[in-house]
């Protein structure tokens, strides 16, 4: 299932009641699977479970455009797990959903009426793990209150982290009001948006219904809407005041008074009714629609703005017949390029001509190819001992292209930094020339263009669109193991680009004599440039992660948490990432410190006493043996006497 275009976290209202919710998932979507994982939503319908998985999944497409991102429902993955099975490829299905590299699954709560699917899920989120790749789940309640749900699974979705998000309060509600008022262009007197946050709504979905109908009544209304009118139209209330202005003490209303503005409640009623009419029923009904399938409908809300009568039909099936086009030409280049598909350019039939250029530019075999993540680049890329090599030799490359190291090749395990080295180099080389086109993408992606192109009769397009191309980044090159065609598509490649002394970089998590199922001849290219490994950070690689990372979160350390974070076990940046959110996570709400208790009890779990021995700063008593003068062999003060050991002298 596709993302949904306004589900991002540019349109996320952040409050107290969802605040720690949105930080996780922004956690998620800059570095998913290193931390919260799996991440875990769980609030009652309609308070943004929904937009704020899919903008976990808007989020690392912008950042990481080579990750795959798949968005289900939990009903969508049993449909397609159920249609897997009766074709005879539960494996297919399996390696599919395996190698997704962030899986977001909608509503799990329904797993209580497939109870096959428990064990098949509990199986693919421990698969995901191991493999660091994301999983992002949401319910209308949390893993042990799922009715019927096994032990397993419930141990193993509570082992990330699990976020409530509770019902909007004031502030909140208001900033909802508002920005849905913006959105359709709507301006209200002041203090109108204020009454009507007053009112009780127990989920989002409820203050949009009572957004459209103010905007329904100022449509039709001659006269601006007040607070008094707000809350009357919306509850049916007379108040004394309106909301947040003082007035003079009102006689309390007789029953007759009462009735008349019954009466003027039911008049407008009608009133907005008659007004909405044919015309304006058909362009709701058509923005209606239209919202629903995911398309843009900027230009048919213009027309209820319109102070006459517009020609209504042949707006509409104006607007009908761009969508159709672009739902052409969306199925066209689907065929060639996915990712492509899925941009916001063919959701807005305002933009038709722009999706019709980038068509035609792509049928020609035109069409630019992947491009490294503008997120990625050396000035973010942190340099040590450890990887100091490595990036000089990155940055040569990017300076001098196609001459000094052709093809530069880079190993080293997962969560080492090859990728953002990769993107880094992609970055350098398109900057130094504006005109360079540079196809920077991970194997995986490489693979299933490829296949896509064979499916769509449309490979010499493929082949076109890569060897075009000034510059060639191929991530996890490991992945093309076993896959014959897709070795041989490349070796061509690889002897074009090389030939026209085109800069080639390849990344792998091991060199190239010890890939498995690779073709010699490409083992030997590999082998014929330059190889280098990347290793794990080292300590003071460790510290200025620890120091960047909580600057990113705005979180001020003393140096002495700094310092506890970077001397912990990491043996991949994704590893200190994974340390650092552990310890934020652990903090109060609205702490802006770290600080080492808070840090500990997240790492450690413990704090109430020292776990290992503590020498005091005292000089060592004159006097004693010889043997005994190296503070390395003897302990002053030792707290936690039930760990003390007790070693005899030599």
């Amino acid at each position: 299932m596709e993302l949904n275009p306004r589900f991002r976290f540019e349109t996320f209202v952040v409050g107290a009641s969802n605040r720690l919710a949105a930080t996780a998932a922004q956690t998620v979507a800059a570095s998913p699977g290193s931390a919260y994982n799996p991440l875990f939503f769980y609030a009652k319908s309609g308070l943004g479970k929904t937009h704020l998985i899919q903008a976990i999944g808007h989020g690392v497409v912008e950042r990481q455009p080579s990750l795959r991102v798949r968005y289900l429902t939990l009903e969508e993955f049993v449909e397609q797990y159920h249609a897997a099975v009766a074709a005879a490829q539960s494996d297919a299905f399996r390696r599919s959903a395996e190698e997704t590299d962030v899986l977001l699954i909608d509503d799990v709560q329904f797993l209580a009426k497939h109870r096959e699917l428990q064990a098949e899920l509990l199986r693919l989120s421990e698969a995901l793990q191991a493999a660091e790749r994301q999983l992002v789940l949401t319910s209308d309640r949390p893993p042990p209150e799922i009715q019927d749900l096994d032990e397993r699974l419930i141990s193993r979705l509570s082992g990330g982290l699990l976020v409530d998000m509770a019902a909007p309060d004031f502030e909140t509600r208001l900033a909802i009001l508002r920005r849905k008022a913006s959105e359709r262009g709507m301006a209200f007197a002041s203090g109108v948006l204020e009454t009507v946050a007053e009112i009780s709504a127990s989920n989002v979905r409820e203050l949009v219904g009572l957004v459209n109908r103010l905007v329904a009544f100022q449509a039709v209304s001659d006269t601006p809407l007040t607070p008094l009118g707000a809350r009357a139209l919306l509850t049916g209330e007379v108040p004394e005041s309106s909301a947040g202005v003082a007035t003079a003490p009102a006689a309390p209303l007789s029953a007759e008074t009462r009735d008349e503005f019954s009466a003027f409640l039911s008049a407008v009623s009608r009133t907005v009714a008659q007004s909405l009419d044919a015309w304006r029923s058909q362009v709701g009904e058509a923005v209606m629609r239209w919202r629903g399938e995911g398309y843009r409908t900027t230009r048919l809300e213009q027309l209820l703005q319109h102070e006459g009568t517009p020609e209504v039909e042949g707006a509409l099936a104006a607007f009908a017949a761009d969508i159709e086009e672009l739902r052409r030409l969306e199925t066209q280049v689907a065929e060639l390029d996915a990712a492509a598909a899925g941009h916001a350019r063919f959701r807005d039939p305002d933009r038709l001509d722009e999706a019709r250029t980038f068509t035609a530019r792509l049928l020609e075999g035109t069409a630019p190819p992947p491009a490294p993540s503008a997120a990625l680049t050396f000035d973010d890329y942190i340099e040590g001992a450890a990887n100091e090599a490595v990036v000089r030799a990155a940055r040569l490359v990017a300076r001098e292209p196609g001459r000094r190291y052709n093809p530069l090749y880079i190993a080293g395990p997962s969560g080492v930094g090859k990728t953002h080295l990769l993107h880094a180099v992609g970055n350098a080389l398109a900057a130094a020339q504006p005109a360079t086109v540079v196809a920077c993408l991970s194997a995986q992606a490489f693979v299933e263009e490829l296949v896509a192109a064979i499916d769509g009769e449309n490979v010499d397009r493929w082949r076109r669109r890569y060897r075009r191309a000034d510059a060639l980044l191929v991530d996890d090159v490991q992945l093309v193991a076993g896959k014959e065609r897709t070795q041989e598509e490349l070796f061509n490649l690889f002897n074009a680009l090389a030939d026209a002394e085109k800069q080639l970089v390849f990344t792998a998590d091991r060199p190239p004599a010890q890939l498995k199922d690779v073709a010699p001849r490409l083992i030997t290219r590999f082998e014929g440039g330059l190889v280098v490994e990347l290793v794990a950070p080292d300590r003071t690689m460790r510290e200025k992660m620890v120091r960047r990372l909580l600057e990113s979160q705005a979180v001020a350390a003393e140096d002495d948490v700094v310092q506890y974070l970077a001397a912990r076990p990491a043996d991949s940046a994704r590893a200190v990432q994974g340390l650092v959110n552990r310890a934020l996570s652990a903090m109060d709400s609205g702490d802006s410190e770290l600080t080492a208790r808070t840090a500990r009890t997240a790492i450690e779990g413990r704090v109430s006493r020292p776990s290992q021995a503590q020498a005091i700063s005292s000089p060592i008593p004159s006097g004693l043996d010889p043997t005994l003068s190296s503070r390395e062999k003897i302990v002053w003060d030792w707290p936690d006497a039930g760990v003390r050991l007790i070693e005899e002298l030599r």
